[in-house]
């Protein structure tokens, strides 16, 4: 006799397969990560762009004032030199960026006691923002362990600056310790990528008699190119919102608050959410524009060498 049952469905077939477990095993296992990402960054984020255009506290009623807040990021005074301060930070990111690739490249060679430099070079990425600003904030004071080593060289102490409050010397003084804590960082994704650089490219340059400075330039630096990109990338962002070092060390005061600790101080003490918003969209919309100038500046680069080796 025929076998009269009927056969399952092209939907119940699809239920049953392998590729179909799969999915809904993956989507069980995705839902919670999604909901938190959804709830925790994508809603707050949406709401901050909201909150930009209206005149509000944390509580209580709110005023629409449309582009008001984003004119007022451009044309207070307090927000625009918070905003040129970011200059200072980003020649610190180039030197941070130079002084990374030059000991990466010292201590890529055999060089003695280089897991000893490397180590104590990236130390200072271990320990936590607020504490190494805790710790030059007593290292620069006026009296304290600075001076006090200077003055022991000779140096007179009542001569010597303040080195926080003196408005021309005490941004580049954040700037280095700034340098100082992220130079590490930089420098151990040099060596990884010149650890991967051929070493033949190297022997035949030896053969044909380059200098170091050649070597450099027509090996080393091509093919670590990608990663100076991304330091780069990371360093303008980092200084576009510092914060650490100016809130810790001086409070943001003398002239040294920073686009994010000014931002901090007119959402939390002022209570001007409304404008706070406008400047975290300002900043985010600043970091977005120079990563992008720097990936076209990337491509055409690539594009040059392309058309020189044809």
């Amino acid at each position: 006799m025929k076998n009269t049952a009927s056969k399952p469905g092209i939907i119940t077939r699809y239920r049953n397969s392998m590729k179909a477990q799969q999915m809904t095993v993956t989507a069980v296992f995705m839902l919670v990560p999604v909901v938190l990402l959804f709830m925790f960054t994508y809603l707050p984020f949406f709401k901050m762009i909201q909150f930009s255009f209206y005149d509000m506290k944390y509580i209580g009623e709110r005023k629409w004032v449309g582009l008001q807040n984003y004119k007022d990021v451009f044309t207070r005074k307090d927000c625009f030199d918070a905003l040129k301060l970011s200059l200072y930070y980003m020649v610190g990111s180039v030197v941070q960026l130079s002084l990374a690739l030059l000991f990466a490249t010292l201590l890529t060679g055999k060089t003695r006691l280089r897991n000893f430099f490397r180590g104590s070079i990236y130390f200072p990425c271990l320990v936590g923002g607020i504490a190494v600003g805790f710790i030059f904030k007593f290292f620069f004071t006026h009296g304290f362990i600075l001076d006090s080593i200077l003055g022991a060289v000779g140096f007179d102490m009542d001569s010597l600056p303040s080195w926080l409050k003196d408005t021309r010397i005490n941004n580049w003084v954040l700037v280095a310790t700034s340098v100082w804590r992220y130079m590490g960082q930089n420098m151990v994704l040099f060596i990884g990528a010149l650890a991967s650089v051929d070493s033949t490219m190297y022997e035949a340059a030896d053969i044909d008699g380059a200098n170091a400075w050649h070597k450099f330039r027509y090996i080393t630096f091509p093919s670590i190119k990608t990663i100076i990109i991304l330091n780069l990338i990371l360093a303008v962002s980092g200084s576009l919102s510092a914060f650490e070092m100016p809130y810790v060390i001086t409070g943001g005061g003398f002239g040294t608050s920073t686009f994010f600790v000014l931002m901090n101080k007119l959402a939390h003490t002022n209570q001007k959410v409304g404008l706070a918003s406008a400047m975290s969209v300002v900043l985010l919309t600043l970091i977005l524009l120079v990563t992008a100038l720097q990936k076209w500046v990337e491509k055409r680069m690539d594009g040059g060498a392309t058309k020189k080796r044809r």
